[in-house]
């Protein structure tokens, strides 16, 4: 199925999509204490506590495959699998790299936060 939308309507829709302060990580910033806000850590952690050397990221469910609630698109399936599956690799791989280096990785997903 083609896209409905021109490449410029895709492209201010897309625009739109908040990588930060998304209302997942604005729930979460509420009840946690010791955790700073950080984006520019390695893997882009939503929450870092340096002492504690944990790292903690917040999955949305669409965007990195909730086993619960993910729902495979209907349209444009060349563009939406292989980046969803980018994404799945990319958390493997930040994982690794944080508990090679002795750090604790928590993953929370979006709708654990409701």
């Amino acid at each position: 199925m083609a896209d409905t939308l021109t490449k410029k309507q895709r492209s201010y829709c897309m625009s739109r999509i908040r990588s930060r302060n998304t209302k997942p990580e604005l729930k979460y910033k509420e009840r946690v204490a010791g955790f700073i806000h950080q984006h520019k850590a390695f893997g882009n952690p939503d929450f870092i506590n340096f002492r504690k050397k944990t790292a903690v990221f917040i999955d949305g469910c669409f965007w990195h495959r909730c086993p619960k609630h993910y729902i495979q698109p209907k349209s444009n399936k060349s563009y939406w699998i292989p980046k969803l599956n980018r994404n799945q690799t990319r958390d493997m791989e930040v994982n690794i790299a944080y508990k090679k280096s002795g750090w604790k990785v928590m993953r929370i997903w979006e709708h654990e936060l409701k």
